[in-house]
Order: structure tokens, then C-alpha cells, then sequence
């Protein structure tokens, strides 16, 4: 895994040897079949390829193929500049913003592990998907 600042964007790309496994964590192959993730960008969303190539950013809650948006990363490796501030944590906001959550309200951000990380998408989603229930 790298991470650091593109620009003003910070992401957080995964080595193909350990996307597999990060995404099944995350639970997108069930929610994204076809779909193999590259990354995080900015905290909030997922980067994710299609099969025909096509990369995507995909918020992490609603995890949903409606909310795809085409997103252009450089060729070649990427080079990210390093923020010990920020390595090893992920920006989370205790009540998505789905969810009527205010991103503007400091009480309502935390950081988290990557692995809680994981564990609060898959759950956040789960109340998602009950909400909206079937389609």
C-alpha cells in the first residue's frame, strides 16, 4: 500500500498482490461484482477498475454501482507525496453522510485504523442495503 497527496488529493493505493483481499474486507465484490479495487481517494471514496479497464470512484457508503463516477488517474506509478500526519489512518465521519451526517461538524469526524475502516463500510452499508431494500 502507498499513500500520500496527488496533488490536492490524497489517496491511497493498494499493491495488486493485496487488493484481493482488501476488497473482499470491504465487501466489494459482492456489492460491485466485475469490479477489482485500486484504491481509496480522498478518504471517502473508493477507486475501483471495471473489467474492461475503466477506472471509477465510488463513494465508500452508499457502496453502490449507481453512484460511479469516471475518474482519470496518471499512467504509470503513481508518485504520492508522503503526510506522516494522515499515514495509517482514514478519515471517517461517525454518521455517514448518507445517512444525514454533517461533514462540516468536527464532532462528527474521527480517524480510524484501516481495519476499522473496513469493518464500519461493511456495516454501513449492510443498513444501507436494508433500507433501500429491494430493487
Amino acid at each position: 500500500m502507498r499513500e500520500g497527496w496527488l496533488e490536492d488529493e490524497y489517496l491511497i493505493v493498494f499493491e495488486e498482490s493485496e487488493a484481493g483481499a482488501i476488497a473482499d474486507g470491504y465487501g466489494i465484490t459482492v456489492a460491485l461484482p466485475g469490479f477489482e479495487l485500486i484504491g481509496l481517494r480522498g478518504w471517502d471514496d473508493f477507486l475501483v477498475r471495471d473489467e474492461s479497464g475503466k477506472i471509477f470512484s465510488v463513494p465508500s457508503i452508499p457502496l453502490d454501482k449507481n453512484y460511479l463516477t469516471p475518474f482519470q488517474m496518471p499512467p504509470g506509478k503513481v508518485n504520492l507525496k508522503q503526510d506522516d500526519r494522515f499515514a495509517g489512518k482514514i478519515k471517517w465521519y461517525v454518521k455517514p453522510v448518507i445517512f444525514g451526517g454533517d461533514p462540516r461538524n468536527s464532532d462528527n469526524l474521527v480517524w480510524v485504523s484501516h481495519k476499522e475502516h473496513a469493518q464500519l463500510v461493511r456495516w454501513w452499508n449492510e443498513q444501507y442495503r436494508d433500507l433501500k431494500g429491494p430493487i
